[in-house]
């Protein structure tokens, strides 16, 4: 850990939440303050899925709400966990989310919720989206309950831009956007606070299956270190790396077995450092 505070920016794969680590995801963040989790999952020419034509933005709230991990046993047999929600850490990913949309010439957010049952906790989440949202004229503002989020992504996922969640539904739902793309290896995704920003693939599967096999698609990962050369002011890098991935895929003749190939780790990384102009 006192190597990730030592730097302002990380690249970081994947990990798995099991006892062998002195930290997991959930500490790095909370240590690091990270706030705002983000996934850009969208279509890549020559990677086979149900839909075309994807271009979504993620944005979760990483601070709160179910991962505040306040749980405790009432009595024997039955537990009890609490969500926290709180107005300024709302107000803070809404204002990111809407800042962020605006940079990048977005037209719309869609704020997640399950305040029908929920009505305090997701209730001050979307208040306090609402009360952002004001001062953003240009951007369309929707509000949508996590039951039919998860429907219309199944069926239309083209209805999305950008998506603000708390959260809980940020970890499912970025789970369900990365696999529609196709995968976990596909979908980049960047960890962003005050101070830090850790930059890693969008879904954060850490694929026992796949270790030391050298057949892990290493696209999601890659393509997020283009997000970090973005991040750090250098998008001549990052526009040739970004390509070169693209292009690769699309060539379809290098390919991860996550991808219907039958290919390896390093014989994909080589044929994009191949495809580099």
């Amino acid at each position: 850990m006192d190597m990730l505070f030592k730097n302002d920016v990380i690249l970081k794969g994947p990990i798995s939440h099991d006892d062998t680590l002195m930290w997991n995801n959930h500490e790095i963040s909370m240590a690091l303050e990270i706030y705002a989790y983000i996934i850009h999952a969208f279509t890549i020419p020559g990677v086979k899925t149900r839909h075309n034509d994807i271009d979504i933005v993620m944005i979760r709230e990483n601070s709160e709400g179910e991962y505040a991990s306040i749980e405790h046993e009432l009595l024997p047999g039955v537990i009890q966990s609490i969500k926290v929600i709180t107005k300024a850490n709302s107000k803070r990913i809404a204002e990111y989310a809407f800042e962020y949309a605006l940079l990048s010439n977005r037209k719309k957010i869609t704020v997640v919720h399950k305040a029908n049952i929920m009505k305090l906790c997701d209730g001050e989440f979307l208040e306090a989206a609402r009360e952002v949202s004001i001062r953003y004229p240009t951007i369309l503002y929707e509000e949508m309950i996590v039951d039919a989020t998860c429907m219309n992504l199944a069926t239309n996922p083209q209805a999305f831009d950008v998506m603000l969640l708390p959260n809980l539904y940020g970890s499912i739902i970025g789970s369900i956007i990365s696999g529609i793309v196709g995968g976990a290896g596909i979908a980049p995704g960047a960890n962003i606070g005050r101070k830090y920003a850790i930059f890693e693939q969008g879904a954060r599967h850490s694929a026992k299956d796949l270790a030391k096999s050298g057949q892990a698609n290493p696209s999601a990962f890659i393509l997020s270190a283009v997000m970090m050369l973005r991040h750090l002011g250098l998008p001549f890098f990052a526009e040739q790396i970004q390509n070169s991935v693209f292009k690769t895929l699309e060539a379809g003749k290098i390919r991860t077995p996550d991808i219907g190939g039958n290919h390896f780790t390093a014989d994909f990384t080589r044929a994009v450092i191949e495809n580099l102009d």
